[in-house]
């Protein structure tokens, strides 16, 4: 491993200098085990089969979750561009994190009044949203149910369904919320165009925040091409 060219890299994604040593420390970690259990072979060596090997013998060995090693790695297989190795860290990673549920207040620019008011239904998070507001006749109703103008709860669904892509929360969630786009639309673009309009649309808007990273992107249509419909607009 080419340590200070991955640190580069990883500083340029924006890591902290304390998660950088700790991200290279457990690539390294996986190096040793690939050195000791596969006749000496390199990072550059690894395989699907290496990598599945190296979680179930960490697991057993540890008695821990191999989150954190795979958090880790899919940084190091996207270093260097080994995006089957880097998309199986990601998903074997993702199967053993528990999510958390979201909650609607923390949605950039959503009404206090209307989320008390949803509260006040039993509606908080993102989750139950989405159950209450998957139609567009669940959506009339729990508008007359609670007040909140229709438009506003077709807002609060948009926002929730955009919010089951990948790192999408309240901030990312409003921008793309604002720019128009679901994940369908997001599914159905390509990278270097979204990412273009994107990075127009907050310049145009002075909208709060900044657009995406080309790799965050390519990351986001991945995960919309994966994402199962299930608001009906």
């Amino acid at each position: 491993m080419d340590k200070a060219e991955f640190k580069a890299f990883l500083k340029r994604s924006r890591r902290k200098d304390s998660a950088i040593e700790q991200i290279t420390d457990l690539v390294a970690d996986f190096e040793s085990h690939l050195q000791e259990h596969y006749h000496g072979k390199t990072l550059d060596q690894a395989t699907v089969e290496s990598l599945e090997s190296y979680v179930s013998w960490f697991e057993s060995e540890t008695g821990v979750s191999a989150s954190k090693p795979l958090w880790a790695l899919r940084y190091y297989f996207e270093f260097i561009e080994e995006s089957e190795l880097s998309d199986l860290a990601g998903e074997l990673r993702a199967g053993r994190i528990k999510r958390k549920p979201f909650y609607l207040k923390k949605f950039l620019g959503v009404e206090s009044d209307h989320i008390a008011k949803l509260e006040a239904h039993y509606i908080e998070n993102i989750d139950q949203m989405l159950d209450e507001g998957r139609t567009p006749a669940l959506r009339q109703a729990l508008s007359e149910h609670t007040g909140i103008p229709l438009k506003d709860i077709l807002e609060l669904v948009k926002l929730s369904d955009l919010a089951r892509l990948g790192a999408v929360r309240g901030v990312r969630a409003r921008l793309y919320h604002d720019a128009g786009l679901t994940p369908e639309k997001i599914a159905r673009r390509e990278p270097e165009e979204l990412h273009r309009m994107l990075v127009e649309w907050v310049k145009e808007t002075g909208f709060d925040g900044i657009a995406p990273f080309p790799k965050e992107v390519q990351h986001l249509i991945d995960d919309a091409r994966k994402l199962p419909p299930l608001v009906h607009y």
